[in-house]
């Protein structure tokens, strides 16, 4: 294939997504966990936050409404052009997840929706959201759980073949109840997790089971034949009022440390310490000091 023919399918390939995210993301349900998200932020007016993976930006330009200076960031050229023209008063820059256009401790917010599930090394991304965050800032992770989305069916086994086999085909697609432990151990202070799950009767998210069984069709992981026959059972469901999907959704939220311990000293040492011993030292200090 050659390279217009491959940024052609890209661009065919980010249509369709494009269609997919917003048909999502005017449901009742995905408007009330983007203000979920902007809460946990406890945004600062004036401070800069980043929404990674900004995707057409609908987040980022979200944020500005809400008085802070917002970046959206994504990798992808063709995703920013549809930001960029969706929302022409916004900050749009291409990057990775990974690797961040900002200084240490310059942003005061980050937010990742959907986005982990994609990468090889989501530890790599926490990393670099601690890289960025200034003490005290807050991180917001947004995510499904792919192998726990609920599809009803007919045909239960096929459909968790099918869920079970798309899921495979990710880059990490269980982050959603990996996200605690990934913020634990990148040292972010107050992690806490919630989990939303978003349920979805309208025709228009058939799409969304279309991308499910076409990449497990062309995996080999179940014939052309049973996809299609799921398929269309999905379609007469729609058709007949009976369609219905829920897919739960992890939000993860924390604070980077807003100080760090004299070296030598640890929050263990501060409480195995006993006070009058704490200020006795402290004073014979000030005394050689004087």
């Amino acid at each position: 294939m050659s390279k217009n023919q491959e940024a052609v399918e890209e661009h065919r390939d980010t249509e369709a997504l494009l269609a997919v995210l917003d048909a999502a993301d005017q449901m009742p349900n995905a408007t009330r966990l983007r203000a979920r998200s902007y809460e946990l932020l406890s945004l600062v007016p004036g401070s800069t936050v980043v929404d990674v993976g900004c995707g057409a930006g609908r987040a980022a330009a979200e944020l500005a409404e809400r008085g802070v200076h917002a970046v959206g960031v994504d990798p992808s050229p063709w995703m920013l052009a549809a930001a960029r023209e969706r929302w022409p008063e916004a900050e749009f820059r291409e990057a990775g997840a990974e690797v961040l256009p900002f200084s240490d401790k310059s942003v005061r917010g980050y937010r990742a929706d959907k986005v982990f599930h994609v990468l090889q090394e989501p530890g790599r991304a926490v990393a670099e959201a601690r890289r960025v965050l200034c003490p005290g800032g807050r991180i917001v992770l947004v995510g499904q759980d792919w192998d726990a989305i609920m599809i009803d069916s007919d045909d239960a086994a096929l459909t968790r073949t099918i869920v079970h086999a798309r899921a495979d085909l990710l880059g990490t697609p269980r982050a959603g109840r990996q996200y605690r432990s990934l913020l634990l151990a990148s040292g972010f202070d107050d992690v806490t997790v919630e989990v939303h799950t978003s349920v979805f009767t309208d025709p228009a998210m058939l799409s969304l089971l279309a991308r499910l069984a076409e990449p497990v069709c062309a995996s080999g992981a179940v014939g052309r034949d049973q996809a299609d026959e799921w398929l269309a059972e999905q379609r007469r469901r729609a058709e007949a009022g009976r369609f219905l999907v829920a897919i739960p959704f992890f939000v993860a939220s924390a604070s980077a440390q807003a100080c760090s311990l004299t070296p030598g000293w640890s929050s263990g040492t501060l409480r195995n310490k006993h006070p009058p011993d704490l200020l006795r030292g402290l004073y014979e200090s000030v005394q050689r000091i004087g």
